[in-house]
């Protein structure tokens, strides 16, 4: 998902580089969802993950 978050991040540089605001703010947004979307999963396995530590140990 951070990839997709990259390539489209990419994308906004160069449409902005070229003069299409549309396009690149709304590749901008879609970007930055993404990231949090991979944010919110990365913390929610941060916290099963500790979760099945402490029941481990």
């Amino acid at each position: 998902m951070l990839k997709w978050a990259l390539i489209f991040f990419v994308v906004s540089l160069v449409a902005g580089f070229l003069g299409f605001s549309g396009v690149s703010a709304a590749t901008a947004t879609i970007a930055r969802v993404l990231f949090g979307i991979a944010l919110v999963i990365f913390l929610i396995f941060l916290v099963l993950a500790l979760l099945a530590g402490s029941a481990v140990f």
